[in-house]
């Protein structure tokens, strides 16, 4: 079924709500990327080898903490994993997936966290961190079987890419060719493909979408 059809298969409150999760979506991503971006640039010789959660503050035992960098990346998380539960809302209102929307959820619940609990907050920070990262390559893969082709090919290999990476991590350990890219270049292989994705999924929903209910 082509996406003109299903809007026209769908009621106008449906529509509505497609679309204000989608423009949650998108602003999510748009507000993520341009948060760690300018929490770099104004963190003293930052580089991208660090963790992105450094941005927040380093880990204990001496954590480190700079301003206005902190503030910037913790606000930056709690927009971010807000705006992805209005989503999660929203599409589960239109479409009743849960194949989708409660991973989503979680994968927002996750981000926040993120926000809540700094790096030098452990182990929350930590428990947080893996609980986005799991459950935001979940979704991205299971957002595959509701949406049509080519973007499902895209989902999957956004999905994939983040989740195959993650457990490289503790599968390979220090024998992980990706170490060369420092854990920074190696957690951002991870997390990009999921903002990257949230970004798409929210323009996929804010056009002529064909989402599965």
């Amino acid at each position: 079924m082509g996406g003109t059809e299903s809007r026209l298969n769908r009621s106008n409150s449906d529509e509505m709500r497609l679309s204000r999760a989608g423009a949650a979506m998108f602003l999510a991503g748009g507000i993520s990327f341009m948060g760690i971006i300018t929490g770099e640039v104004l963190y003293p010789d930052y580089s991208t080898r660090q963790d992105i959660s450094d941005l927040g503050s380093t880990q204990p035992p001496n954590p480190i903490i700079h301003e206005p960098s902190a503030t910037i990346f913790n606000s930056t998380m709690l927009v971010t994993g807000a705006l992805l539960l209005v989503a999660a809302y929203f599409l589960h209102r239109s479409t009743g997936r849960r194949v989708l929307t409660i991973p989503l959820a979680v994968f927002g619940f996750g981000v926040f966290g993120v926000g809540v609990f700094p790096g030098n907050v452990v182990p929350w920070h930590g428990l947080f961190a893996l609980l986005t990262f799991f459950s935001g390559g979940i979704t991205v893969v299971l957002s595959s079987r509701v949406v049509t082709r080519p973007f499902k090919y895209f989902c999957l290999l956004f999905g994939v890419i983040s989740l195959a990476t993650l457990v490289s991590v503790f599968v390979l350990q220090e024998a992980n060719p990706l170490n060369v890219l420092g854990s920074g270049g190696v957690e951002r292989w991870v997390a990009y493909p999921l903002l990257l994705w949230v970004t798409g999924f929210g323009g996929y929903l804010l056009g002529d979408p064909d989402v599965s209910s």
